[in-house]
């Protein structure tokens, strides 16, 4: 396990071992969180790809919703893959009626909005914060951001031709990418391709966050 800053991965459902390995190759110290206690020795939290209805449900179930609403309120770092976008953002569309959000980020996202999983597609991207070469991005029915808010931060945005050389369609120019403050989201899904650097670049956000606290 890494040192320094202990960042935690929301394991109650997603891609947390993905996670876990990318936060530790970034050297710090990479817990799993299900419990309240847990959150509560955590610096930051990385909310994983998955279902976000079904995450929003065991958020509830597990007693995390309004600690998890809490932290984020006092400024606690996060960073949201896929369905963590869509739980951190104010408001979701497509969404059910039940589904809960926490509400970190300013952003309006559409759930599913690039199609069913056999629309999944992949494609490299350019990252304001992320130095060399693109980011390979794997998009998996993923979310995309219908608005920011003036204090949102557009990182990234679908480009109108694919690495793969197809037009983009109505995707184009979509915001995929966001950061306000210390929370970080991506509509893709960085913990599946072995670059670590979107993930290096929240473990500086948590360092940040530390330094000025």
């Amino acid at each position: 396990m890494g040192s320094g800053p202990t960042v935690g991965v929301l394991a109650l459902q997603g891609d947390v071992r993905e996670h876990l390995a990318a936060l530790t190759a970034c050297g710090v110290r990479a817990v799993p969180v299900r419990r309240p206690l847990e959150l509560d020795t955590v610096d930051a939290l990385v909310l994983p790809g998955g279902e976000s209805t079904t995450m929003s449900r065991l958020l509830e179930t597990f007693e995390l919703l309004e600690p998890l609403r809490a932290r984020l309120a006092k400024g606690m770092p996060a960073y949201g893959s896929c369905a963590g976008m869509i739980l951190l953002a104010r408001e979701v569309l497509d969404g059910r009626p039940d589904q809960q959000q926490l509400g970190g980020l300013d952003i309006v996202v559409r759930r599913n909005a690039f199609g069913r999983q056999v629309d999944s597609f992949e494609t490299d991207l350019h990252i304001d914060g992320v130095p060399g070469e693109p980011t390979r991005a794997v998009f998996i029915r993923a979310p995309w951001v219908e608005q920011a808010g003036p204090e949102v931060e557009v990182l990234a945005r679908v480009p109108q031709v694919t690495s793969s050389g197809h037009d983009a369609g109505a995707a184009a120019g979509r915001i995929v990418a966001v950061r306000q403050g210390s929370v970080l989201a991506t509509a893709f899904h960085p913990e599946l391709t072995g670059d670590a650097r979107v993930h290096a670049l929240f473990c500086e956000l948590v360092r940040e966050n530390l330094r000025a606290a």
